[in-house]
């Protein structure tokens, strides 16, 4: 995955992808993804919206026999996407880094080490973050043609959109930055 880990310009880099209605891929619909990383290599995104469930962070910490000696709030394990989905992912806010830190942008960066899990649970992590297991992957040009197949739109990321816990109504919350009536969209594909 390190290979999709540079910026480039022209990219999705940082951005939300938010699933149009008609998404036909029930693991996607109505979802909001915040992408890490794009270029020409591919994609990277984490689901923002949508919880694992089954799994809570102390559990998750419990299996790793990581202790919890400062951790003030339960954390909700979101479903980062399908790839890799035993694999666990931190999109946090940028004042925190460790040396495999991928700062997407001067707000938010994405870690991926035990480490970062640690200082959750001792209460020394970022400000603001989301857990995530699994993420969201596209080849070279999948993204590009899923977009223009109308699958996908994408929209500035506002960090408190991003962070905040109100899961239920992101989706809608993300087309409406857009300034965007959901009941005007439509799932076909139009070209000039």
């Amino acid at each position: 995955m390190t290979e999709f880990y540079q910026e480039s310009d022209g990219y999705l880099t940082g951005q939300l992808l938010i699933a149009m209605p008609g998404m036909r891929d029930s693991r996607f619909a109505r979802t909001v993804i915040y992408i890490c990383a794009h270029n020409q290599d591919g994609a990277m995104g984490l689901v923002i919206n949508r919880l694992v469930g089954a799994i809570t962070f102390p559990d998750l910490l419990s299996q790793l026999d990581i202790e919890q000696t400062g951790l003030k709030d339960d954390i909700p394990v979101h479903f980062g996407g399908p790839v890799e989905s035993g694999r666990g992912f931190v999109l946090h806010s940028a004042e925190y880094a460790q040396e495999s830190t991928l700062q997407v942008n001067g707000e938010i960066s994405l870690t991926a080490s035990i480490d970062i899990l640690r200082d959750i649970a001792q209460g020394q992590g970022p400000l603001r973050q989301i857990m995530a297991l699994g993420y969201a992957g596209w080849g070279p040009g999948q993204l590009d043609n899923e977009i223009q197949a109308n699958g996908w739109l994408n929209a500035v990321a506002d960090q408190e959109l991003v962070f905040d816990g109100g899961l239920d109504d992101k989706w809608e919350r993300a087309i409406a930055t857009l300034g965007v009536d959901i009941t005007n969209l439509s799932d076909a594909a139009g070209h000039a």
